[in-house]
């Protein structure tokens, strides 16, 4: 999750103009913040150690992102 939030803070700073980047920096923290909240909400429902369920995501991102690479 880190990387992919790093990557798209980048792509935040291509805006030329503040109420573009303004408007991207909201939309990026909403759906951050979406995200973390679901693996909070799967964790405590599966009886699972937060981090460890986050940790497995990213893992997992990773190797997806790796295999649709070109």
């Amino acid at each position: 999750m880190q990387r992919a939030a790093d990557l798209e803070r980048r792509k935040l700073e291509l805006f030329d103009r503040h109420d573009e980047r303004t408007r991207q920096r909201r939309l990026w923290c909403d759906a951050a913040a979406a995200a973390q909240d679901a693996v909070t909400c799967y964790a405590r429902a599966e009886g699972l150690n937060r981090f460890e369920v986050a940790q497995e995501l990213r893992r997992a991102v990773g190797e997806f992102r790796s295999a649709s690479s070109p």
